[in-house]
């Protein structure tokens, strides 16, 4: 009798980009612009905090929606920021990360057979969970160099089917900002054909020039329809932690309770604390977090000035997006490679963001590093 085949549930999806490309840099030992994540590290005030709650003691389990110190703190963050007053014990959910947070919306609101809007570049994430629950992403577009949604090809998209819009800004991979108008409209669209919206807002702290970030939050309205998902790890520069949160209304906040138990049941107690504290007495680490980033992405756009790269408009999150063409006709993929292998930077394409890839000739470099580095890779990158 012959064995039965093993079938994977996903069998199209191969290792993320971003696995590839940093064990491409660290092979060719060249320098990482290619995962997003800091090269410097969390704030002493908080590593101190974390540590000295170890040391208390504080090292079991954490309720399953959060401990109520950090609960307590995140509704008041999203008070001074939003100007939303909300109830944490039933809006609000911390999970282990932003990425189980968005797993778990997702498996909230998608049943077999639901279709699920997405833009792309869309973050590699979002289609696994929607296919594991059992639907399908329906993508649409957004074109360089501005990379906007056009709303009326999502009003044509929007079928019986249609059970949900997922929306990212600031977004990654392009650093652009949905505005004012851009929410009105989602808004608008979610109530007039009864679907649900989840927010990727894990860089909302991140944005330049004195721009706004547009929460959901800010709309009352489509929050109740919505579910809003944060990281902690991009506003501490703390991605090993793993800690983020999920802001909803009590209906979904309940039901993405019930799934979220089986998933992360809860998650690490003495850093939940920490940043519990670093919210109540060091607010100021927020309110600077745009400056801060800020300068580190005008210090690489201006070291790359003398370039042949065409420099793309970051207005948000630690991402610049750079055009090559006139430096090389290889497709986007070929060109990270060749760039990490022969001149020792390392960068992402884009084309795995895609459902059906473009032929821009466009990468992403990360500015979340040190000076130095934005300086040394600016150097390599100028005399190509």
């Amino acid at each position: 009798m012959s064995e039965k085949k093993f079938e994977s549930k996903l069998d199209n999806i191969d290792i993320s980009i971003f696995t590839e490309m940093s064990m491409l840099a660290n092979q060719y030992k060249a320098i990482n612009l290619s995962q997003g994540f800091p090269e410097f590290d969390t704030p002493e005030f908080l590593k101190e905090s974390v540590i000295t709650f170890v040391q208390q003691g504080k090292n079991q389990y954490a309720p399953s929606t959060g401990m109520p110190d950090l609960l307590e703190q995140i509704s008041e963050l999203i008070q001074r920021q939003y100007n939303i007053t909300l109830n944490a014990n039933e809006t609000i959910t911390v999970t282990s990360g932003a990425t189980e947070a968005l797993w778990v919306a997702i498996q909230t609101l998608v049943r077999p057979n639901d279709e699920v809007i997405v833009f792309d570049p869309a973050y590699d994430s979002y289609e696994p969970a929607v296919a594991l629950a059992g639907g399908r992403c329906i993508h649409i577009p957004m074109l360089a160099p501005d990379y906007k949604i056009d709303w009326q090809q999502v009003e044509a998209a929007i079928t019986a089917k249609t059970k949900a819009i997922i929306i990212n800004s600031p977004h990654n991979p392009t650093g652009t900002l949905l505005t004012e108008q851009d929410m009105q409209t989602v808004e608008k669209l979610v109530w007039e054909n009864d679907l649900y919206l989840i927010s990727d807002e894990v860089y909302e702290f991140i944005t330049f020039d004195g721009r706004q970030h547009e929460s959901v939050l800010r709309f009352p309205k489509l929050f109740e329809r919505s579910l809003v998902i944060s990281s902690f790890g991009k506003t501490f520069h703390c991605t090993g932690w793993k800690l983020g949160y999920c802001t909803a209304p009590p209906e979904l906040t309940d039901e993405f309770r019930k799934i979220h138990q089986y998933v992360t049941f809860a998650s690490f107690t003495p850093a939940q604390l920490g940043i519990a504290k670093m919210l109540q007495q060091a607010p100021t680490h927020i309110t600077e977090l745009a400056g801060f980033y800020q300068s580190k992405r005008d210090c690489l756009v201006n070291a790359l000035q003398d370039s042949r790269f065409k420099l793309l408009n970051s207005q948000g999150t630690y991402f610049l997006l750079v055009d090559y063409s006139e430096i090389s006709q290889q497709s986007d993929r070929a060109f990270c490679h060749w760039l990490t292998k022969e001149k020792g930077v390392a960068a992402i394409p884009l084309s795995p963001f895609y459902e059906k890839p473009t032929s821009d000739k466009i990468v992403r470099l990360c500015f979340a590093k040190n000076e130095n580095t934005l300086l040394n890779a600016a150097e390599k990158l100028c005399q190509l």
